[in-house]
């Protein structure tokens, strides 16, 4: 049997609030009357204007139709290891999904490359010739009565 740490803490708060209280209860015996019925309203006051949480575990959470994070907790949730590994699957896909993109425009980037580098290589003019901008303009030139016929 397992105590969770919440547990443990909500027990560790109601002692320590349990002993605080006593020891306050034990004090004020010897205050004057005034002094304690101001205490007292201000313990009416304090205790009415408190605000309840309400607290919602994460059983409610998954049987109200939560996600899988909620419930991510121990196997006597209910969640057994498939589950758990079903909730990672998506994950991962995903990431093997983006490696997969990453790989393919690299890919494809060094084909395009290669590509230039080749028509550079082959070609009859040197490539000093595509630095020289007077032959860039005249090569837009060419191009543009080439596409006009």
């Amino acid at each position: 049997m397992k105590i969770s740490s919440k547990k443990i803490s909500v027990n560790l708060q109601d002692r320590f609030g349990i002993k605080t209280a006593s020891y306050l209860s034990a004090g004020s015996a010897e205050l004057p009357h005034d002094i304690s019925e101001r205490l007292r309203s201000a313990r009416v006051q304090a205790v009415s204007k408190r605000k309840i949480t309400s607290t919602q575990t994460a059983v409610g959470v998954m049987n109200s139709g939560g996600s899988a994070a909620l419930t991510w907790g121990s196997t006597s949730e209910g969640l057994s290891w498939w589950n758990r590994i079903g909730s990672v699957l998506p994950l991962i896909a995903l990431v093997v999904g983006l490696l997969a993109i990453n790989s393919f425009q690299r890919d494809n980037r060094t084909q395009e490359l290669a590509e230039v580098d080749a028509a550079l290589l082959t070609d009859d003019l040197p490539p000093a010739a595509f630095a020289d901008s007077g032959f860039v303009q005249f090569l837009k030139i060419a191009r543009q009565s080439d596409s006009s016929k």
